[in-house]
């Protein structure tokens, strides 16, 4: 089988779209882990209403399709999260699927109702919706959110990429997170997605090196 039928459409499309509206970057950029990456993916460059339908359409697809179980709740954490959660709410919403959505604030808030969380109450089975995973603080942090509600029981997490490369040990953070939480972690691409997809297209020759090249240096098995 190609490359290029390994691929979904939903796939193809989405990484389409992010590459001619410079979403997902090649070249050399600086990750919080210190390493010059060949590639990037700039979620925060997800910002108009063709963007956001084709992201929220990937993540309800993953919702119906994958290891994550039934939910109740959307839960993103702020930042990027929010926006993410919440258009996947709507695209759910038209497919007949109605879930709530909720989300953080960065600093309690101390005057109207105040708290830290915004929209649906977190009780019943939560997801959590965020971009990417690197060190694992972030998604952490809105794990221990959800575990100080005693009715929420976190069922999942979808993020936007998973880069499958080590994180401090031989396993990616994803795999750590996984581990801990005993919860699934689901992408809506992975590295070897976007390989496939520049294999599959030509002349990304150099581009193609470079990822390998990293994914060689900082990759885990898979």
């Amino acid at each position: 089988m190609s490359a290029a039928r390994e691929l979904s459409q939903e796939k193809v499309a989405f990484i389409e779209a992010a590459i001619e509206h410079g979403v997902l970057l090649f070249g050399e950029f600086t990750l919080k882990s210190g390493r010059k990456s060949p590639y990037f993916f700039n979620a925060g460059l997800l910002y108009t209403g063709s963007l956001l339908s084709s992201t929220s359409k990937a993540y309800a697809k993953i919702l119906s399709s994958s290891r994550i179980p039934e939910f109740d709740v959307l839960f993103g954490p702020a930042y990027k999260g929010i926006a993410l959660a919440a258009i996947t709410a709507v695209d759910l919403s038209r497919q007949g699927r109605e879930v709530g959505f909720a989300y953080n604030r960065k600093e309690k808030k101390d005057h109207g109702e105040g708290g830290v969380l915004v929209g649906s109450p977190l009780k019943g089975r939560i997801v959590i919706i965020d971009d990417v995973l690197t060190r694992g603080t972030a998604i952490r942090e809105a794990i221990e959110i959800i575990r100080t509600q005693p009715e929420a029981q976190l069922v999942g997490i979808v993020q936007l990429v998973d880069r499958q490369e080590r994180g401090t040990g031989s396993k990616s953070t994803v795999q750590e997170v996984e581990e801990e939480f005993g919860v699934p972690i689901e992408p809506i691409l992975n590295l070897q997605d976007i390989i496939n997809y520049l294999e599959s297209r030509g002349g990304y020759e150099k581009q193609l090196g470079d990822i390998k090249e990293y994914r060689k240096n900082y990759g885990i098995e898979l």
